[in-house]
């Protein structure tokens, strides 16, 4: 991608409804910041440019970063993490779990709390995938692993209890077993934090006494308060 072509797409998001400042961008096409941020807006729903998107964060994959610095770590993870995704709903199952595991890896090897990466929810990621690649035991046992190794804790909000759970809680409901699905949930919800004013509805949603443990847990999902905007000590 030229530097023509870089700042084109730099004015196209701008004048999109996201409206990003154009500080985001600041270095074009030389800063890697600068190619994974205008790329996570190319994907949008509604800019559509995913093409683009692609090129860009592919150019991110090799980038070197400050792995002291916890704000580059989290970018270049995020930024493998959102292609991973466009590799998955592009059917590039292969693609899209080689760049989910680089997340993973590099998210793991530091100690940083990250503002905006849950690594539980990365590691889901690889979960889901891996079942939609048929290879759900070997996925199953690796949420396995990740729960025996976090379990015991002494921590209140875990993400990789929360989304190891909830995994298991999803594959139980695939399997018509409901009761399983929503004791997995329950144990899912203890790792996060609940504020007060989500309890009666996800009191109602569990209430449900229908096989349909899909549905449950959808409606679970929806009275849920959205992970990104709590607190995680891990």
């Amino acid at each position: 991608m030229t530097q023509d072509t870089f700042h084109k797409l730099v004015h196209l998001v701008m004048d999109s409804p996201a409206h990003p400042p154009e500080k985001l961008f600041a270095g074009g096409m030389d800063s890697w910041h600068a190619r994974a941020r205008l790329a996570h807006f190319l994907a949008m729903k509604g800019i559509d440019k995913t093409d683009e998107a692609l090129e860009l964060f592919h150019s991110v994959v090799e980038a070197d970063i400050d792995e002291e610095k916890a704000e580059d770590v989290e970018e270049k993870v995020f930024a493998l993490q959102r292609l991973s995704s466009l590799e998955k709903e592009l059917g590039k199952f292969d693609e899209s779990l080689r760049h989910i595991d680089m997340a993973i890896e590099l998210a793991e090897s530091t100690d940083f709390l990250y503002k905006y990466i849950l690594r539980g929810e990365l590691w889901a990621d690889r979960w889901n995938l891996m079942h939609k690649m048929n290879m759900t035991q070997e996925a199953e046992a690796e949420v396995d692993e990740r729960i025996e190794a976090y379990k015991d804790i002494p921590i209140h909000h875990n993400s990789y209890l929360y989304y190891g759970y909830r995994f298991k809680a999803q594959l139980s409901a695939e399997r018509g077993v409901t009761l399983v699905a929503k004791d997995y949930m329950h144990m899912a919800l203890h790792a996060m934090e609940i504020p007060k004013e989500y309890e009666a509805g996800l009191e109602k949603a569990f209430s449900a006494t229908h096989d349909n443990a899909s549905w449950i847990l959808t409606e679970v999902d929806k009275a849920t308060p959205n992970p990104d905007n709590l607190h995680w000590d891990i």
